[in-house]
């Protein structure tokens, strides 16, 4: 661990004597030992530690973010060496960041505004609550990612935001069924700010109902064969047996009174007397 944690491989660094008091203090050290030995993480942190840089935030988001880089960061912050901070909407900062630079400038001109004082400016409010999670990070970052699909689209079609009719947004919107919701945010935006053409819109997309249904004598079927496969394991047979039972249907409504939970069910001291769903064939 000094050799980890100094940087001159034989003194503890003052600095980070916090650090060695967490990885000492643990309960059992042999899961410790093997992770100075073998950790991808632990090379990392004695990457950081002999690097001229300061060991701070900016350091860490220099650096390519995956697993190793999020647990030298956890580590630290949970050491003390690090202040905690919102990890999900640095994530999403870092992200744009690194996206923007990339970007041809007449792009990257519309979506800068765009990510910071839409998608950003929400998910710090979000992030002050507590409420912004990695999942709604990665929701932002695919939403700017629409926004940059359909600009390059516009290139390719030589067209401009300005030029932009409903007709043109409507052949995208088609081409592009995966990012149609995602670009709403941005279509959105950009017509609040007069960059397109007034009434220009994209609808959400339909939602998809269920078009496949199971046949009766198929539901039976499967039923029979919970009932008196001995092949198959006991619990699948029993749970898939209730199932088929007592499950509703996609295509029957319950009549009125049916009991709606176990609750409303009237019971009797040996069994529970919902009997099945009625039907004319029995199994």
């Amino acid at each position: 661990m000094t050799r980890l944690l100094s940087r001159d491989g034989s003194t503890l660094d003052a600095s980070l004597r916090p650090l060695a008091d967490v990885l000492s203090d643990a309960p059992n050290p042999y899961p410790v030992l093997a992770w100075l030995r073998r950790s991808p993480a632990a090379r990392l942190l004695g990457q950081l530690v002999t690097a001229p840089a300061e060991l701070d935030h900016a350091a860490l988001d220099a650096l390519p973010q995956g697993h190793a880089t999020t647990y030298v960061r956890s580590l630290l912050t949970t050491a003390g060496l690090l202040p905690p901070r919102g990890e999900n909407l640095a994530l999403l900062i870092n992200w744009r960041a690194r996206t923007l630079a990339k970007l041809p400038r007449h792009q990257a001109t519309l979506i800068r505004p765009f990510a910071e004082w839409h998608i950003i400016r929400d998910a710090r409010r979000r992030s002050a609550r507590g409420r912004y999670t990695y999942t709604a990070h990665k929701g932002d970052c695919a939403n700017i990612r629409a926004a940059i699909d359909f600009l390059t689209w516009l290139d390719t079609q030589q067209h401009t935001l300005q030029s932009l009719t409903q007709e043109d947004l409507d052949i995208w919107a088609t081409s592009r069924p995966t990012l149609r919701a995602r670009s709403i945010p941005f279509i959105r935006w950009a017509g609040a700010r007069h960059l397109t053409r007034a009434g220009l819109t994209i609808e959400h997309p339909p939602s998809q109902l269920p078009g496949q249904f199971q046949i009766e004598e198929d539901h039976y079927e499967e039923l029979r064969r919970c009932l008196n496969d001995p092949t198959l394991p006991s619990d699948v047979r029993i749970a898939a047996a209730l199932i088929r039972l007592y499950a509703g249907t996609c295509c029957r409504a319950e009549p009125p009174g049916a009991p709606a939970t176990l609750r409303d069910c009237p019971t009797n001291s040996s069994a529970t007397a919902c009997p099945p769903a009625q039907s004319g064939t029995r199994p």
